[in-house]
């Protein structure tokens, strides 16, 4: 395995990923990140998503990741869950990016889910249900059947009732 850099400027991670892996001879190759910017000690961990999003989509094979500690102090284990999280949504970014059916379904299902008003089926696709139903829960409309950004007037309520004349 070809451990590859971890601050590479957002227009030349394509050329590195394409470059490692000529040099290396296809072997798997991992990135720790790759930091599309150095401008946001304490947000490493969504520079680092962003690249790695990219660098996954252009063909590395694993995605290191980073904390939001990361070049200030050792992390909190909550630094390590947001790493690791923003990890895996960049991976499922980047799978999604190289078309691989299975990450391709789970953000269908999960656009369905929405359409429906399916909490549950929406937790049970999330990266991270728990955050994800907290949040819910923590709204004032965490108890009706609407999206808690329109209350009343959600888009998504009112046309499935269109649909279905029911309330």
């Amino acid at each position: 395995m070809i451990e590859g850099p971890g601050h590479v400027p957002i227009q030349d991670i394509k050329m590195n990923i394409e470059l490692q892996k000529r040099l290396c001879n296809g072997a798997p190759f991992y990135v720790l990140g790759p930091l599309t910017t150095d401008i946001a000690p304490g947000y490493d961990h969504i520079t680092s998503a962003i690249g790695g999003a990219m660098a996954a989509s252009y063909g590395a094979d694993f995605l290191c990741y980073v904390t939001p500690a990361e070049h200030l102090l050792l992390p909190t284990p909550q630094d390590v869950y947001d790493g690791v999280i923003a990890a895996r949504i960049a991976a499922h970014s980047g799978d999604i990016g190289k078309g691989i059916p299975t990450a391709i379904e789970k953000d269908r299902l999960m656009s369905k889910y929405r359409k429906e008003l399916n909490w549950e089926g929406m937790y049970s696709v999330a990266i991270d249900p728990v955050l994800a139903k907290e949040r819910r829960n923590k709204s004032e409309a965490g108890n009706e059947d609407v999206c808690t950004m329109c209350g009343d007037l959600c888009a998504i309520k009112n046309f499935n009732e269109s649909v279905t004349g029911k309330e």
